[in-house]
């Protein structure tokens, strides 16, 4: 199915699971954000606990050094990570992030070709949800990793 952006209405949201949800971003069922196609990634695996963003780095996502933007990392870690917590989630919950920290180990390039944030839940309480994050090339070698704190309340 062709990936579509923009937002989920605060009704539909509210009567699917966290991990409904998720599954729905990465299926193309459900419209991935805007910033997913302004930055170009994408969602593409999901199941309790666990979501998967892609991206392939472009000339587009450099900063003045050459290198692919911090902000970018950040942003990939910071999506993989809130979702995985959001996939734990009940219908009628929903989840921000209050923080998080990231570090970045290795410089990225358009010749580092595909990455890969896997975000993972470490835990997820009625109010607080955590969760890690690990940046990887193909190769498997860990580019940037992290970690989230995240807000439940209800929708």
């Amino acid at each position: 199915m062709a990936k579509s952006y923009g937002t989920v209405s605060a009704e539909r949201k509210t009567q699917m699971s966290g991990l409904e949800f998720v599954q729905g971003l990465a299926s193309g069922a459900l419209p991935l954000n805007t910033i997913a196609q302004t930055l170009g990634y994408d969602v593409t695996e999901a199941e309790r606990g666990r979501v998967v963003v892609t991206l392939e780095p472009t000339d587009a996502h450099l900063n003045p050094a050459g290198t692919v933007h911090g902000g970018l990392t950040a942003t990939l870690l910071d999506s993989c990570m809130g979702l995985a917590v959001q996939s734990t989630l009940d219908a009628g919950t929903s989840q921000t992030t209050l923080e998080f920290k990231i570090s970045l180990v290795r410089s990225i390039t358009p010749d580092t070709g595909p990455i890969r944030a896997e975000g993972q839940v470490l835990n997820c309480g009625r109010r607080i949800g955590t969760a890690e994050g690990r940046v990887t090339d193909t190769k498997g070698r860990l580019l940037a990793h992290g970690t989230t704190t995240c807000l439940i309340f209800p929708s």
